[in-house]
């Protein structure tokens, strides 16, 4: 499999592809957390959900703990699709990378991304010093079912913890050690979701990425705590479908 094809998961689109849709999964998660999107996206839309190494059918590949390595892989994989207009949407970890891969291509490429949605989580350069990586297994279990969600369950099967530890902490790791003085603004604008319950993110946190963009930024707010995604899906993918819309309109 190609460097592009390991992290990135296309989902078929009938007729001309008008925008891609990039989803980044929060920390521990998959690309498969996406993927009832692509029914919901507007024609012409191209959903491509992004896989991270160490898990799934990248379990044995190193996971990366390192933002700028990371973004620098991504960034990589995202070039030859850069034809039509992008827009980002970052989950919890993925808002970082979100804003380093958006930088990186504006940076080096010129491209800026017709949108980035960020969710629930603070900019980066707003953020206290974490350090969950060093927890041990039963405090990384405890701490990631405080999160709740629909996902919480499968801290419950012990067979399963070798799979699903190693690379969740590596996440950990690379967003632990992300701290960011400051942040170049983006020119793209930015939509930030976040769960009115969320202990992790306050409504008052979001607001912090207005620092991440010299254009428009926006703050919605859905019911539920930290992986308000799942319950809040229809509406989330309405908002973003949005967006991409009124890019299609354009072209």
């Amino acid at each position: 499999m190609s460097g592009s094809g390991r992290w990135l998961r296309r989902h078929p689109v009938e007729g001309p592809v008008r925008s891609r849709l990039v989803c980044l999964p929060h920390a521990g998660g998959t690309a498969g957390s996406f993927a009832s999107w692509a029914a919901l996206l507007p024609g012409g839309t191209e959903l491509i959900a992004v896989q991270y190494p160490g898990r799934q059918d990248r379990i044995a590949e190193q996971p990366i703990e390192e933002m700028g390595q990371m973004a620098d892989r991504l960034a990589d994989a995202l070039r030859p699709l850069l034809d039509v207009p992008v827009h980002l949407f970052g989950h919890s970890m993925g808002t970082g990378l979100s804003y380093e891969v958006a930088r990186r291509l504006e940076d080096t490429d010129g491209f800026v991304m017709s949108h980035v949605f960020v969710s629930a989580r603070p900019a980066p350069h707003r953020i206290d010093g974490e350090h969950r990586h060093r927890l041990d297994d039963a405090e990384l279990v405890a701490a990631m079912r405080s999160l709740g969600g629909p996902d919480a369950a499968v801290y419950d099967h012990a067979g399963l913890l070798p799979i699903i530890l190693p690379p969740l902490r590596a996440d950990l790791a690379l967003l632990d050690r992300y701290r960011p003085d400051t942040l170049t603004p983006l020119s793209a604008p930015i939509t930030v979701l976040g769960g009115a319950d969320d202990h992790t993110c306050s409504v008052g946190e979001l607001r912090s990425w207005s620092e991440a963009t010299t254009a428009v930024t926006r703050v919605e707010v859905f019911p539920g705590g930290h992986h308000y995604l799942r319950e809040c899906e229809a509406d989330i993918v309405r908002l973003v479908s949005a967006e991409l819309t009124a890019v299609h309109s354009l072209r």
